[in-house]
């Protein structure tokens, strides 16, 4: 089938209205750039494929032409994999996505620690985009080059490879700080190096925000309010946390990272901002991190059995990462300097949230003649320590202070995440 047949999917938000832009122009910041222009930048052809008759075999285009159809051809990579050889020519020969040009007054300076990871790399895409100079800090433990190497090269991009457990020095108008490894398994491989980072990076980062005179956002975590004994948390709710168990290294991190942050506006009058991140999910997340949606999602694609982890009825709510994106830009560019909730407040048990993955990814099989001959299983493992029972954000204050809520449903979301992991594996590159 070739890729001007392609049927592209229209996106709709949660009031039906077609999302062809995201972001806003609000707090004197404008965040709005095209949706098919910032697709391109992770639903896109990293190399053309070629068969082993040298003729090129382009299926991957096929399944990221669905998002992108003719928005993205001139800001492709040239690199050619060599299917015989199992081996790919890397090129510098492409052309950056068109960036907006600021006037010097309106281009900020913005530090993202942890800018090559899951979230930190949309955040990257987007500020790029609005035409800010953006600098990387990032020390790879789970984030990874690729998420941000269609930017290598540009004037107004620069990637360091750097620990945040040490002193950083650069000139600055905005910190991101959202370096930390965020994923049971990867917290969990060294629980010392995990309080470390939140601890002495959030140090190392606002004391670089007092001497540069920078405003700071830390990206916390909902996990400050453990095993919730009230539903849905709002941000007074100070939390119900085992401060000695698995998950304590991660939990109690970012607590302290707060109790930090907030020392620092008291005592230095640093201008800070707390953004307290429910689970969110989108492309680029590790596929092997341990979390529920990637599980689901690559374990459906193989047609493996999905693992649920007790017996299902625990809850969580997603929220898609451009939502995310959404909140935290409006949350750094505002006045307010409380700790805000990010997340959705659409409600899933495990379990119905397994048979919704199941049901998509089906979908998006049947609709490229791909389906799979036996359906998948969901199958139910005893439940983690400390695993929380319910989590849902209350959101009203990031309504009522930013003006932000999601707009993206979890279907769409998921649709959009189901076809970036199979166009990945028909790339080779999961």
């Amino acid at each position: 089938m070739a890729t001007s047949a392609v049927d592209k999917i229209h996106t709709l938000d949660k009031n039906g209205q077609e999302l062809t832009k995201v972001g806003f122009q609000r707090f004197g910041f404008d965040s709005e750039v095209p949706l098919d222009i910032l697709r391109s930048l992770y639903l896109r052809a990293h190399y053309v494929v070629t068969s082993k008759a040298g003729e090129v075999v382009d299926e991957q285009k096929e399944d990221h032409a669905r998002f992108t159809q003719g928005s993205s051809e001139l800001y492709q990579s040239k690199s050619i994999f060599h299917a015989d050889t199992q081996s790919i020519s890397y090129t510098t020969l492409s052309r950056f996505p068109p960036v907006k040009l600021l006037p010097s007054d309106k281009r900020k300076r913005i530090l993202v620690t942890g800018g090559a990871g899951f979230v930190g790399s949309h955040l990257v895409d987007r500020l790029m985009l609005l035409g800010h100079d953006v600098t990387v800090l990032d020390n790879f433990f789970t984030g990874a080059k690729t998420t941000v190497s269609h930017w290598v090269g540009h004037p107004n991009f620069e990637l360091v490879r750097h620990d945040v457990v040490e002193p950083f020095m650069i000139e600055c108008d905005q910190i991101y700080h959202l370096a930390c490894p965020a994923s049971p398994p990867h917290y969990q491989y060294n629980a010392v190096k995990t309080v470390k980072t939140s601890f002495m990076g959030t140090l190392n980062m606002l004391g670089l925000a007092k001497r540069v005179k920078a405003r700071f956002l830390i990206s916390s975590t909902s996990e400050v309010y453990g095993d919730p004994e009230v539903h849905p948390q709002n941000e007074d709710y100070w939390g119900h946390v085992n401060p000695i168990g698995p998950r304590a290294c991660y939990d109690e991190g970012k607590r302290v990272a707060e109790t930090l942050t907030y020392g620092f506006q008291r005592q230095d009058a640093v201008d800070v901002r707390v953004a307290r991140i429910f689970n969110t999910f989108g492309p680029r997340m590790n596929p092997y991190d341990g979390r529920v949606v990637s599980n689901f999602i690559i374990q459906a694609l193989r047609g493996e059995d999905m693992t649920v982890y007790g017996d299902g009825k625990q809850t969580r709510s997603f929220q898609y990462i451009h939502d995310l994106v959404d909140g935290l830009i409006a949350l750094m560019n505002s006045d307010e300097t409380r700790p805000v909730n990010i997340g959705n407040g659409d409600e899933f048990t495990i379990g119905e949230f397994a048979e919704l993955v199941r049901e998509i990814v089906e979908k998006v099989q049947e609709e490229d003649g791909c389906k799979l001959p036996k359906r998948v299983q969901i199958v139910y493992k005893p439940i983690p320590m400390d695993d929380p029972q319910k989590r849902r954000p209350d959101t009203a204050r990031a309504k009522a202070s930013l003006g932000w809520q999601p707009r993206w449903t979890v279907r769409m979301g998921l649709e959009e995440m189901v076809r970036y992991y199979k166009a990945k594996m028909v790339e080779g590159s999961l």
